[in-house]
């Protein structure tokens, strides 16, 4: 009896870990709160510190930095923002099945809605597209005006 005590509390707390990590956060426009910013900053700055990964999350950010395309398999536009509490996040924005953002420059804000995977550096954000196969929540990015996805 203590064994299956003991297994159902285990798929109890994975279930809800389960169901915890693959919810979208939050969902941010051009008009959203500096409330809700400051939010998903803080859950991004604690998944970080958590090295937590498959956060579905909206924020906001400067161009940092400009990268070059990563070619390999599904092609990737790449670019770091700052974000105001100054964690630092790369942008995997995937070209293959969203436009790339066209006059994008070092300085520019880009707003996002995607999915954060930890890396030492200060993490990930991907998914910033549509999914054709309905099977995840879709991403997008924010910049002068046009959503990309």
């Amino acid at each position: 009896m203590k064994k299956i005590l003991t297994l159902l509390s285990l798929l109890i707390a994975g279930y809800y870990g389960y169901t915890q990590t693959n919810q979208p956060i939050a969902d941010v426009n051009s008009t959203g709160s500096g409330f809700q910013q400051q939010q998903n900053e803080q859950l991004l700055a604690e998944a970080f510190r958590n090295q937590r990964s498959n956060l579905q999350i909206a924020g906001e950010g400067e161009v940092e930095r400009i990268l070059s395309d990563d070619l390999q398999g599904s092609r990737h536009q790449r670019f770091t923002l700052r974000l105001a509490s100054g964690q630092s996040l790369l942008i995997a924005h995937n070209i293959d099945l969203a436009s790339r953002i066209e006059n994008l420059s070092e300085g520019d804000q880009v707003l996002f809605f995607g999915e954060y995977e930890w890396n030492e550096r200060g993490g990930v954000i991907h998914w910033t597209h549509r999914d054709p196969a309905g099977r995840h929540p879709d991403g997008w990015l924010k910049h002068a005006g046009k959503t990309y996805q």
